[in-house]
C-alpha cells in the first residue's frame, strides 16, 4: 500500500467584518468558515439591523421635542441644518410630523426636502432609518416622494448628518397646509384631502415658557404632556415627593395622572379642565418647573407617603416605544 502523503491546507484569506459582502442567507459565508451566511456573519448583520436603540434621538439638539413630534403632536415642522450645508439645488430641509400618503420623505418641485417623522421604521434605530431617508431624499428627482426601506446597518445616523450646534425649533400647525406650497389655490381633490386630515388632528400647542411641554384639547378634557430629559428613576422620585406634598398639580382642577415612556424618556401627563387653555398653562408650568428642579436636587430616602405616591405613578405608567 502506498504511503499516504501528508496534505497541507492552504491558508484561507481572512476577511474583516467590513469586507464581508452580503449574500443569500443559505449560501456559504464569504469569510470562508464553511457555514451558511445566516449562521455566520449574517447573524451579526441581522442583529445590527434589528437591535432596538432605546434613545434614538439622544445627542440631537431638542431631544425632548423630537420625541414629542414623533409621538404626541399631529401637525408640526422644524427646519433642519445639515452638518455639511445644503447640497446644490436643495433650498431647505424640513422635518414634518407626517406627510401625505405616509411618505417617508418628499422632494418638492422646487428641490426642497420634507422628512416624515411618524412613519414605521424597518430597523430598531429610528435615527439611522431617518438618516437613510434624508440622504435618498437629497438625491431624489424634484417632484417625487421617497419610499421606505431598511437602512444599511453601517449607515450614518441623524447625529452624523445634522449640525449639532444648530437649534431645533418646532413650529406647531393647526392643520396640514404645510403639505402644499400654496394651500389656498390647491385643487378640489387636494383641498378635500387636507380637510379630512385637519379634521382628525387634535388641537395642540407647544408652551413657550418651558421646554417640550404640549397642551392638547380633547372633547372631554384637556391635557398637558411634558417630555422630560431627566433619568427616569430620579424623575419619578421627584414627582413622588411633589405628589405627596400636594404640589404636583398645575392649579385648581388639574391633576398629575401618570406618565409614559417614549424613546427612552419619561413624559408626565396632567388632566386639565376643558376651559383650561394653553395660555392658562404657561405660568403654572413655569412654577412647577421650579418646584421640580428643587425636588430633583434631593437625595433623601423617600418617606412612606412618597413611596406610596411613587407606586401610584409607576402603576399608571405606559411604554410607547
Amino acid at each position: 500500500m502506498a504511503k499516504k502523503r501528508p496534505q497541507t491546507k492552504a491558508k484561507r484569506p481572512q476577511l474583516t467584518d467590513g469586507e464581508i459582502p452580503v449574500v443569500g442567507a443559505r449560501e456559504p459565508c464569504p469569510c470562508g468558515s464553511g457555514r451558511r451566511y445566516k449562521a455566520c456573519h449574517g447573524r451579526t448583520a441581522a442583529h445590527a439591523a434589528t437591535e432596538l436603540v432605546q434613545r434614538p434621538f439622544e445627542g440631537l439638539p431638542g431631544e425632548c421635542d423630537w420625541v414629542a413630534l414623533r409621538e404626541l403632536v399631529p401637525a408640526a415642522t422644524a427646519e433642519l441644518t445639515l452638518k455639511d450645508g445644503l447640497p446644490e439645488g436643495v433650498p431647505s430641509v424640513r422635518l414634518a410630523t407626517v406627510l401625505p400618503m405616509a411618505w417617508p420623505a418628499l422632494r418638492r418641485d422646487d428641490g426642497s426636502v420634507l422628512i416624515g417623522l411618524q412613519n414605521d421604521t424597518a430597523s430598531g434605530d429610528i435615527s439611522r432609518d431617518l438618516a437613510d431617508t434624508l440622504q435618498r431624499a437629497l438625491e431624489a428627482e424634484p417632484g417625487n416622494p421617497v419610499q421606505g426601506r431598511r437602512a444599511p446597518a453601517d449607515g450614518p445616523r441623524l447625529q452624523d448628518l445634522l449640525d449639532l450646534e444648530a437649534p431645533f425649533e418646532p413650529v406647531v400647525h393647526e392643520g396640514f397646509e404645510f403639505w402644499v406650497p400654496d394651500a389656498e389655490n390647491a385643487t378640489a381633490e387636494v383641498t378635500a384631502s387636507l380637510e379630512r386630515a385637519n379634521a382628525a388632528a387634535i388641537p395642540t400647542v407647544r408652551l413657550q415658557g418651558v421646554d417640550a411641554a404640549y397642551w392638547c384639547q380633547t372633547p372631554e378634557k384637556n391635557h398637558l404632556r411634558w417630555v422630560m430629559p431627566h433619568p427616569e428613576e430620579h424623575l419619578l422620585d421627584a414627582l413622588a415627593r411633589l405628589h405627596a406634598a400636594g404640589t404636583s398639580s398645575l392649579g385648581e382642577g388639574t391633576r398629575l395622572v401618570g406618565s409614559f415612556r417614549a424613546h427612552g424618556l419619561t413624559v408626565p401627563v396632567w388632566d386639565l379642565p376643558s376651559e383650561f387653555g394653553a395660555q392658562d398653562a404657561e405660568k403654572p408650568a413655569a412654577e412647577f418647573a421650579e418646584r421640580l428642579a428643587a425636588a430633583l436636587k434631593s437625595d433623601a430616602p423617600l418617606t412612606t407617603e412618597e413611596r406610596r405616591a411613587r407606586g401610584g405613578l409607576t402603576n399608571r405608567q405606559v411604554t410607547l416605544s
